[in-house]
């Protein structure tokens, strides 16, 4: 019985860590498309920034964009946009791209399909009252996916957007912008989809990072675009291969 138990132990410590490095890929998800990089030989890289929009970090993120125009993809959660739909509007009119992260960024591993419907389906809603026209790519709240999430979005039709470089730490006592910037640079590749948050006080060093790393990445010979931008220069070389 002892022996029987210890097995069923194992077993369920193995089937726990196997689902946890499941829900946490950035590469793979049971159903639908999932994207962490774009396949290209054009210098091309997304970057792309999760939460919000808010009022106090919008305009100055647009206004760095502007000045080394820079094009880049949003992804925002519904409650933040219908609260603060003057700045997703200021997104949008500065030809960025809005993407859906759930209505109130919860971990989305074990929700009900109702529940994952209210959360994605609203917060679309509210990207279409912002202005935005294109495709609603989605990226789940910390890159959690496991099984209905990834099922309710390849019924939809729905492109998961993950990334293959994160510079962050989330440690505000040692993150450092010059890390960050160099950790990107070192990092790049044609096609690559970078991740950061800027939105909120604490992420000071991120925005800082910001204009570092676009200043290299240009220098690298890159061009920085909306996620849809990659995806079409992707479906090109498809078509030319």
């Amino acid at each position: 019985m002892t022996k029987l138990l210890l097995k069923l132990v194992l077993l369920f410590v193995a089937i726990s860590y196997g689902l946890w490095k499941l829900s946490a890929s950035t590469e793979f998800q049971l159903f639908g498309e999932l994207i962490h990089k774009v396949d290209t030989d054009q210098k091309l890289v997304a970057l792309t920034f999760d939460d919000g929009p808010t009022p106090h970090y919008t305009a100055g993120v647009l206004q760095l964009l502007e000045l080394y125009q820079v094009k880049a993809t949003f992804f925002v959660t519904g409650a933040e946009t219908q609260r603060y739909m003057t700045q997703a509007k200021q997104i949008v009119a500065a030809g960025h791209q809005l993407g859906n992260h759930s209505w109130s960024h919860p971990r989305m591993l074990f929700m009900s399909l109702d529940e994952i419907n209210r959360e994605i389906e609203s917060t679309d809603q509210q990207i279409r009252a912002a202005g935005f026209e294109g495709d609603i790519l989605f990226r789940p709240p910390y890159g959690k996916k496991l099984v209905l999430l990834p099922w309710y979005l390849a019924q939809t039709d729905r492109t998961s957007i993950m990334w293959d470089i994160a510079p962050e730490t989330f440690d505000e006592e040692t993150e450092d912008p010059q890390t960050m910037a160099a950790e990107v640079l070192e990092q790049v590749q044609p096609g690559s989809i970078v991740l950061l948050h800027l939105m909120y006080k604490n992420r000071e060093a991120s925005r800082a990072a910001l204009p570092i790393i676009i200043k290299g990445l240009k220098a690298k010979g890159y061009t920085m675009v909306k996620v849809s931008d990659l995806l079409a220069a992707q479906k090109q070389a498809t078509v030319e291969q």
